[in-house]
């Protein structure tokens, strides 16, 4: 599925019509993406959990060079996702 199914699925849904449903899937990308920039957790009750994880900084391989001198890479954020309860439940049942 798409952004583009995805909005058609809200609308149908929920009875709106297909500007109003893009609008709102924005509106929570955004907040969800704006809570996760600041560092925030943001819980959905019976889906899931978005947080921020660290990446540590590490020495790599270069896959074009395997054999080549290590690269060092730096320390980043890296957005995650934990499937709740419900979610699980849905996708194996």
């Amino acid at each position: 599925m798409n952004k583009n199914e995805l909005i058609d699925a809200i609308a149908n849904e929920a009875d709106l019509s297909k500007a109003s449903a893009g609008r709102a899937l924005d509106a929570a990308i955004g907040a969800i993406s704006g809570a996760l920039a600041k560092g925030d957790t943001v819980s959905l009750v019976g889906f899931g959990t978005f947080s921020v994880k660290h990446r540590a900084a590490r020495e790599g391989v270069n896959p074009r060079d395997p054999q080549g001198p290590k690269i060092q890479i730096k320390a980043s954020n890296a957005p995650s996702f934990k499937a709740g309860k419900g979610l699980k439940g849905a996708v194996n049942s």
